[in-house]
């Protein structure tokens, strides 16, 4: 396959990239490869000496890779991105570019199951090598457990209601496809929003599925570890819950509670705020429909 816009059509492309502050001879990680979209802008802007890593997860990603002896992609999930940095000798990074979400190849290959416009098992998986699929979340968790990823990842004030709705539908026939799932859940789904709805719903599978909130967490904490004081950090967000947390711990480098005082009563935070959220512009989102809720927010590493 070859690399095409098709692929991932970046968002935010050159502002994300933008807010790296690129040194020609720095060194930086894109942890969402996709595509590569964003890993070639970044690239431009290198030297001969500067380095690039990048992380897909995504078997599929990998046909994407860039052929240039500066970048190197990592066939991995960006939660290990401290560890396998040392792997190969990398322990401190200038910036750090990640793109959160689900790509739109991810979303446009309909046997994966990410999308509600086609019918396909129930999958969901970034990597073809994670243990947990939608399916099994749909035919395998209890009521309480189900009912907590409604209301968690998909903020669905009647969450209890679905649950229930799938575990009383399970008990004669296993819940294989999206068709079904659509089915079960018919009369939550009224003509006038379904789809917003149905979005929610396959949000908040998907998250369980590849434990987004929990890698996200892991990822942030990380790169402040792995950031040089004065490097930059930029995270473009899909829906609220990323946001959150990409915002409380820009601020305050942590996810709950508040950061301790100085003796003359300051916070002590690990990050300085670079310019305010970033959102696409009407024009971006007219040639990029995926562009419509993301947010992108910089910061910098205090020295």
């Amino acid at each position: 396959m070859k690399m095409t816009m098709d692929y991932h059509n970046p968002v935010l492309l050159k502002t994300s990239v933008e807010g790296l502050a690129i040194k020609p001879d720095g060194v930086y990680v894109d942890v969402t490869f996709g595509g590569g979209g964003h890993s070639k802008e970044i690239l431009s802007q290198l030297g001969q000496d500067g380095k690039l890593f990048a992380f897909d997860q995504d078997e599929d990603a990998l046909a994407n890779a860039l052929l240039d002896e500066r970048f190197k992609l990592i066939n991995e999930n960006f939660r290990n991105i401290k560890r396998f940095l040392r792997f190969y000798g990398v322990k401190e990074v200038d910036g750090i570019l990640a793109d959160l979400g689900v790509s739109s190849h991810q979303f446009d290959v309909a046997e994966r199951g990410f999308s509600t416009r086609f019918d396909a098992e129930l999958d969901m998986r970034m990597s073809q090598k994670g243990e947990l699929n939608a399916f099994m979340v749909v035919n395998e968790y209890d009521e309480a457990t189900l009912k907590k990823v409604f209301a968690e990842f998909g903020e669905l004030s009647n969450a209890g209601a679905i649950a229930n709705t799938i575990i009383n539908a399970r008990k004669d026939i296993p819940i294989k496809n999206t068709e079904q799932l659509k089915q079960v859940l018919s009369k939550f789904l009224p003509a006038h929003k379904s789809h917003k709805i149905l979005a929610q719903i396959y949000q908040a599978i998907r998250i369980e599925v590849n434990q987004e909130m929990e890698v996200l967490k892991e990822f942030l904490e990380q790169s402040l570890e792995i950031l040089k004081p004065g490097g930059r950090l930029s995270v473009i967000s899909y829906h609220s819950l990323e946001d959150r947390l990409v915002k409380r711990f820009m601020k305050n480098g942590m996810f709950e509670g508040e950061p301790e005082r100085d003796f003359f009563g300051n916070y002590s935070v690990p990050f300085k705020l670079v310019g305010k959220l970033i959102v696409p512009d009407n024009s971006e989102i007219k040639t990029n429909n995926r562009a419509r809720s993301a947010k992108l927010r910089i910061a910098e590493k205090s020295k």
